[in-house]
């Protein structure tokens, strides 16, 4: 029986040269066959949707703003942990449009509903999935869009990624995409609240030329009441109708104008974030900018800091009555070298005007001829009032998944109780809820 030397190509290579083996053609060995695959370049696959945001706490939002609907899938959460749809409805309240004259008027109730993860009350360790429908449609207000690209939005640059796009509302580009982050983050912020009495609150400190002074807000004793009492969610009433002017004087001209939203973290425990790249400010400078129009992020002191001398920037240490190291100051925004303090943490956020106006614009159409548009549709005339809840959401998101983090790596063992204290003391004489 004649012997045969089988080259057998390796999935789509080509066909190897026989000249290349030139001893294996003279070798005859009766019965004998023998493979050869010729090494191949695999080639590396980066996947890179930007839908998903988290370590242990992972959440993954979807929808788009004239979809079916829009929402949120929440994995690793811990288990036994009380939740129902009214726990997340709150926030997601806060953020709904049509609130008032200060945001877009679009129609929506965002009820939300919970689809898995949680059983008889409780949440059960595996995905929580949670959708609010979208009721409001009109897809008639974006006609102009499917030709033309709004100036300073993502049109123009989602065409330049994906050679496609969904027209109507903006897709995924529109601030209804921020649902799943606020659901998401209420169940995050319920987390730390149980767990360590973290707060997590947000509110507007500033509109176009609007600024709230410094000082005016006290960070210690501020309450969600407060920034809720009125429609542009700042705390002090006395700039609040300030701003509100601001809103109204560019909204019946069919524009509109910017804010800042500061956030600030109560009762933090101590050691969240690590050294180098994973510094605390950066995941949540990082978290923050991903929020649509945002502009801008600074953390304590900011960029105010650059005009101090070390001397006049430094927070000093000292024993508080509990046996505590507290800072007298607290410049460095409730973290250092990358990792919490235990200080009130506070940062601000900048918004841009919306980009959306109901005013003539220069623009180009997809086949790059110029023209004029004027924008249709349902618009915020300031993002800020309802960008408040959105910016909670993300500084929760972050806390919850440092914390976990902190747990696994450094609260594994037992302490070092001389220079550590546990996590979940986030204030004295605080007992987290026991399920």
């Amino acid at each position: 029986m004649a012997s045969s030397i089988i080259c057998k190509p390796f999935l789509r290579a080509t066909k190897p040269n026989s000249s290349l083996y030139p001893d294996l053609q003279r070798l005859h060995f009766p019965s004998l066959r023998i493979s050869i695959k010729p090494r191949t370049h695999k080639k590396l696959q980066i996947q890179a949707a930007g839908s998903t945001f988290g370590n242990y706490f992972r959440v993954t939002t979807f929808g788009e703003s004239n979809g079916g609907g829009v929402g949120c899938i929440v994995d690793g959460c811990p288990p036994r942990i009380p939740l129902s749809e009214a726990d997340l409805q709150g926030d997601l309240d806060r953020r709904r449009p049509g609130q008032s004259r200060v945001t877009t008027p679009r129609k929506e109730t965002d009820t939300c509903r919970i689809y898995s993860g949680v059983s008889e009350g409780l949440t059960t360790g595996t995905p929580i999935h949670v959708l609010v429908p979208n009721t409001d449609h009109r897809e008639q207000d974006y006609k102009e869009m499917s030709i033309a690209y709004r100036p300073s939005h993502a049109d123009a640059t989602y065409d330049m990624k994906y050679g496609v796009r969904a027209v109507q509302g903006g897709g995924r580009s529109s601030a209804r995409e921020t649902i799943g982050r606020v659901a998401s983050g209420a169940i995050a912020k319920k987390i730390l609240k149980q767990f360590s009495g973290t707060e997590v609150l947000a509110y507007v400190s500033q509109v176009q030329q609007v600024l709230l002074p410094d000082g005016s807000v006290d960070h210690d004793t501020v309450t969600l009441d407060q920034i809720e009492s009125n429609i542009v969610r700042c705390p002090n009433p006395e700039y609040a109708e300030k701003m509100i002017a601001a809103i109204d004087a560019v909204r019946i001209k069919g524009d509109s104008v910017g804010g800042v939203v500061t956030c600030i973290v109560r009762n933090a425990p101590r050691g969240l974030g690590s050294p180098v790249f994973d510094k605390l400010e950066a995941e949540l400078a990082k978290a923050v900018m991903s929020v649509p129009a945002s502009k801008g992020f600074e953390l304590g002191s900011g960029f105010s800091g650059a005009f101090l001398t070390g001397s006049e920037h430094n927070d000093e240490f000292y024993t508080d009555e509990h046996g505590r190291i507290r800072t007298r100051t607290n410049r460095s925004g409730g973290i250092q070298g990358g990792i919490s303090n235990g200080e009130i943490i506070n940062m601000r956020v900048a918004f841009k005007p919306t980009p959306a106006i109901s005013r003539k614009q220069h623009t180009v159409t997809r086949e790059k001829k110029e023209i004029e548009l004027l924008v249709h549709g349902r618009h915020d005339p300031c993002v800020a009032p309802r960008a408040v809840p959105v910016v909670e959401a993300m500084v929760a998101l972050v806390l919850v998944d440092q914390l976990m983090a902190q747990y696994a790596q450094c609260n594994l063992f037992p302490i070092n109780a001389e220079l550590q204290e546990p996590l979940s003391l986030g204030f004295p004489n605080f007992e987290p809820a026991m399920i």
